[in-house]
C-alpha cells in the first residue's frame, strides 16, 4: 500500500467496523524505543490510513508509562502527515454534556514525568506551541461531524493531567476556575511531539462524565467512564468514516514548516549521530 498520510491514535473499538479494512500490521522500532502496540495499515472509503491502539491493546499501558515519542516517531516514518487523535475526557463545564464531542483547540499541561522533545542530546529546538492544533484538520472534522449529525462543540481548552488518578474536587474546580473546557491524560504530548514532527495534529475530545465537580452527578469512576465510552464509540466510529476521505491537505498548513526557525544549535555542532537519529524529523534541514 502507499504511504498512510493520515494517522489515528486511539481505542481499539475505533478500527473494529464496516467500512474499515485492515491490511497488515507492523511492529516499529525507534531511536526512542517501541510504540504502544504494533501499527496497523489498512483503509477507510478507499483511503489509506495507520491506526495506532494508543494503550496497546487490551489497554495494557496507563497515561504516564505512554512512549510518546516512539508513538508520533513511528507515525512519521511511515508517511503519516495528519494525526487525528480520539480520546476520552472529562468534562468541565455544565454546557459539556457526557456523550458529546468536543474538537478541541487548545491544551494547557498539568503532568509531571513525561518527556515531550525530540530535541536535546546536542539539539535545541523551540517550535511555536500557540496553535497547537490543525485549523484545517479542525474544520475537516468539524464539516464531518456535522455530516453524520454528532452532537458535538467546535473548540474547546484540554488540560492534561498526570493520572491515572482522576482529580481531586479541589483540583477540579481550579480547572473550571481557569476556564478550562475538559480534561484528559494523554493529548498535550501528542500534540507537542506531532507539531515538532511537523505533522498536523488534531483532537476528537469523546466526553465521558463531569469529573468530579458536578453536584447533581455521583464522583467519576471506571465503571461510569466505560460505559459512555462505550456509547461514544458507535459514534466515533461514524465520525471517521465520514472523516478519513475527506480530509484535505494544504500546502500552508502551519505545521508542515513547524521547524523552519525553531533550532537554536549551530549546525557545526550536531553530530552526525544526532541526525541519523532525528533524520525523519529533520533531514531536510540538515541533509
Amino acid at each position: 500500500m502507499s504511504k498512510p498520510h493520515i494517522g489515528i491514535i486511539g481505542g481499539s473499538g475505533l478500527y473494529q467496523m464496516d467500512g474499515v479494512e485492515i491490511i497488515e500490521e507492523k511492529q516499529m522500532q525507534t531511536p526512542f524505543g517501541a510504540p504502544s502496540d504494533a501499527v496497523m495499515l489498512g483503509t477507510i472509503g478507499g483511503r489509506d490510513f495507520a491506526f495506532l491502539p494508543r494503550h496497546g491493546r487490551g489497554h495494557r499501558y496507563a497515561p504516564h508509562e505512554l512512549n510518546f515519542r516512539a508513538n508520533i516517531y513511528a507515525l512519521k516514518e511511515l508517511g503519516v502527515s495528519h494525526i487525528i487523535s480520539v480520546s476520552a475526557v472529562g468534562s468541565l463545564k455544565e454546557n459539556i454534556k457526557p456523550g458529546e464531542f468536543v474538537v478541541v483547540d487548545q491544551f494547557v499541561d498539568r503532568t509531571k514525568v513525561r518527556h515531550q522533545t525530540f530535541f536535546e542530546d546536542g539539539i535545541v529546538g523551540h517550535v511555536s506551541f500557540a496553535d497547537p492544533v490543525c485549523k484545517y484538520l479542525r474544520q475537516d472534522i468539524i464539516a464531518a461531524a456535522k455530516k453524520v449529525n454528532i452532537p458535538f462543540h467546535d473548540r474547546g481548552t484540554y488540560v492534561c493531567i498526570e493520572g491515572p488518578m482522576f482529580s481531586s474536587r479541589a483540583e477540579s474546580e481550579l480547572y473550571r476556575s481557569w476556564g478550562m473546557d475538559v480534561v484528559g491524560m494523554t493529548n498535550y504530548q501528542e500534540a507537542k511531539l506531532a507539531l515538532e514532527a511537523e505533522i498536523s495534529y488534531a483532537t476528537v475530545a469523546l466526553v465521558t462524565d463531569y469529573d468530579c465537580w458536578h453536584p447533581d452527578h455521583e464522583c467519576v469512576d471506571v465503571e461510569m467512564v466505560v460505559q459512555t465510552l462505550k456509547q461514544n464509540v458507535s459514534n466515533a466510529q461514524k465520525l471517521l468514516l465520514a472523516l478519513v476521505p475527506a480530509v484535505t491537505d494544504h500546502d500552508d498548513a502551519p505545521a508542515k514548516s513547524a521547524l523552519k526557525y525553531a533550532f537554536m544549535t549551530d549546525p557545526k555542532l550536531i553530530t552526525e549521530g544526532v541526525k541519523r537519529k532525528l533524520k525523519p524529523l529533520i533531514g531536510k534541514y540538515f541533509d
